[in-house]
């Protein structure tokens, strides 16, 4: 059908199909229509059924029509003509709605393509170009939803065949962890770890890449901070199990050996970008996904995103709104590329000023804004004192967890090998945990660095 006649049906059936009305109008816009009459038809149809829950018959449209003052006489007259001509005709019920869902996605992704012009043009001050990709894929998502809901009764049997599901995770090389996230990170997840400068969030998250990699899962490592071969030198360190700083001293044959040894055992792959700092969004990752899977044929189970802070936002301009709306976005932008995708994205996060000497971290020391672990599904802190750092050893402390109870194991230690870029479990008499099940009060409590000794919270 044209755009015109295509138009006319629509306002016809609002007008004439209760059923009809009801499953589009959620969907349709003002905007959509061309004619300037065929929009306030749409705005008098539109604006009744929301108060009135029902379609307005003829007469009451021309009714409400004589009462638009921004019509001429000559357009009045042109509108009540139109409505006159209205038909009431059975029509295939499927065929309509299939219609109008290709009028408003077609329509959609014109004022999109539109609008993205005119912020090209700097016609739109709020918004960046770095927006158009999102206001082209949600353009590209309109669709009517026909889903109605999960009726609790009659769909019992899909609810017990969920209940049984194996969910897909990956799993830690760190026992807490697998026990803390029960088994491991979903797939459509957020999780971030929060820790001072030089604390070890990064080295966490190489450290996670690499035990990815050995489980022979296919791992995309995303550096905003650190040059791609740093990343690689990390991993090095921790899969060849060599001190970094000696690295640089290994043959060329004992490299190759190890790196050998290490193919014959790994059967994963790990791709590691790097884009300078405070200059990469989702939209660039989201690209990069797409270039490494017509290129290379690889699509990850895995992102890590190092890290949160020196990133930027798809959609809004920093310095056009405060910070925590600014990193707050960048998460949600992070976890939808996450749910797009199918995988859990690990990323990172600075403590503020005041957690750079908290022995105790809490949510409140997330840098920035508070909107993170909001958004986020699994985030942890890691904690250092002096102590800790002669035992070669750090606290772990969940601060978020969708996955489990965050009261249980809710600090523990880990051993914290540097010059190899690992971690690993702590034995339990190095836990000094009295209860490893242990089931702390609602109020955090503070410890100082005597209490660290005996770990009893």
């Amino acid at each position: 059908m044209s755009d015109v006649f295509t138009e006319k049906v629509i306002l016809e059936n609002l007008i004439s199909n209760i059923e009809f009305a009801k499953k589009s109008l959620p969907f349709l816009k003002s905007e959509y229509f061309h004619g300037r009459i065929d929009r306030v038809v749409f705005s008098i149809i539109s604006d009744f059924y929301e108060k009135y829950s029902s379609s307005p018959s003829k007469d009451a449209v021309l009714i409400s029509l004589g009462k638009v003052r921004e019509l001429n006489d000559d357009e009045f007259k042109t509108a009540t003509n139109y409505i006159n001509e209205f038909k009431t005709e059975d029509v295939n019920q499927s065929w309509l709605t299939d219609e109008t869902e290709n009028f408003c996605k077609d329509k959609a992704i014109y004022n999109a393509i539109m609008e993205s012009i005119q912020i090209i043009d700097g016609k739109v001050k709020e918004k960046s170009p770095g927006s158009i990709p999102t206001i082209l894929s949600d353009a590209l998502a309109v669709s009517f939803d026909t889903h109605v809901g999960h009726d609790y009764i009659e769909d019992s049997d899909e609810r017990f065949d969920f209940y049984h599901r194996v969910e897909k995770k990956v799993p830690f090389d760190l026992h807490f962890f697998n026990e803390v996230t029960d088994g491991g990170t979903p797939t459509k997840t957020l999780n971030v770890v929060m820790a001072g400068t030089g604390v070890g969030k990064s080295m966490f998250l190489c450290h996670h890449a690499a035990n990815c990699l050995s489980q022979n899962l296919k791992v995309l490592y995303i550096t905003c901070e650190m040059a791609e071969e740093r990343i690689a030198e990390r991993i090095d360190a921790n899969l060849l199990d060599t001190k970094i700083g000696d690295l640089k001293l290994l043959p060329k044959d004992n490299y190759n050996s190890k790196i050998e040894k290490l193919k014959d055992s790994v059967k994963g792959k790990l791709i590691i970008k790097e884009y300078p700092t405070a200059t990469a969004s989702v939209n660039h990752f989201r690209a990069l996904l797409e270039e490494l899977k017509l290129k290379k044929s690889f699509v990850p189970d895995v992102v890590f995103v190092d890290y949160l802070n020196i990133c930027t936002s798809s959609r809004l301009k920093q310095g056009n709104v405060g910070s925590y709306f600014f990193v707050k976005a960048i998460a949600e932008e992070l976890r939808g590329l996450a749910v797009e995708n199918n995988i859990p994205l690990f990323t990172a996060t600075q403590t503020n000023r005041d957690g750079f000497s908290n022995t105790d971290v809490s949510l409140e020391n997330t840098s920035e804004s508070f909107g993170l672990p909001a958004t986020a599904d699994f985030m942890f802190a890691l904690i250092s004192t002096e102590e800790l750092e002669g035992l070669d050893q750090i606290m772990v402390k969940q601060l978020k967890n969708r996955y489990n109870d965050t009261a249980v194991n809710k600090k523990f230690i880990l051993k914290l090998d540097r010059s190899k870029m690992k971690f690993s479990d702590a034995e339990n008499d190095q836990q000094n945990i009295v209860d490893a099940n242990q089931q702390t009060s609602t109020t955090d409590v503070k410890f100082t660095s005597e209490m660290v000794k005996d770990w009893v919270f």
